[in-house]
């Protein structure tokens, strides 16, 4: 994979493993010559993982809506920027440029972000590795409700193989990897 987008929170949240594993992460994906694209946001864990991917030398590509752009909210620094007029242009734009996904801690728009690629996977519109990475059981809850949808019969159960769940970022990596090489073939 050559490209990986990351959806993650605008804020860096209540626990410093958070802000921690979004550095690990832009800091990683650098190291590896894995280009970073992500919302483009300066704040929260998208900046910390910027600025750990650009202070390794990586390249990051960031896509923001015009109007999140003018609320300064906008990463000045980055390798790229692509400015959209919509948030579903922003996230269009986000899986053109990227050969798989990971989501890390975030709130409502990150949600939407994991469901809508996920979803986009699911109509075979895309085949794009999608990972979820667990922190500190951050989406325990989400993934039992996912199970749940399974068990109630709203998600089908072949469906559940759509995503890759890890807690460790090593680990999602290699699953990653290992799913774009089998889905490449």
């Amino acid at each position: 994979m050559k490209s990986i987008c990351v959806f993650c929170g605008s804020n860096v949240g209540t626990h410093p493993t958070y802000a921690e594993i979004a550095w690990l992460t832009g800091n990683t994906l650098a190291q590896k010559g894995i280009r970073l694209v992500y919302g483009a946001g300066n704040i929260g864990l998208m900046g910390v993982m910027a600025d750990a991917a650009l202070e390794a030398g990586g390249q990051v590509l960031g896509v923001i809506p015009d109007f999140l752009k003018a609320k300064e909210v906008c990463h000045t620094g980055l390798t790229e920027l692509i400015v959209t007029k919509t948030m579903h242009q922003r996230k269009q734009v986000m899986e053109e440029n990227s050969d798989g996904f990971i989501i890390l801690p975030g709130g409502f728009g990150t949600l939407d972000e994991f469901f809508e690629i996920l979803t986009w996977r699911q109509l075979k519109l895309h085949n794009k590795p999608i990972g979820l990475l667990n922190v500190e059981g951050y989406y325990s809850h989400l993934i039992a409700h996912i199970e749940n949808m399974r068990k109630e019969g709203f998600v089908r159960g072949t469906n559940l193989s759509l995503v890759t769940i890890s807690d460790s970022l090593a680990d999602l990596l290699e699953k990653l990897q290992t799913t774009a090489n089998i889905v490449g073939e």
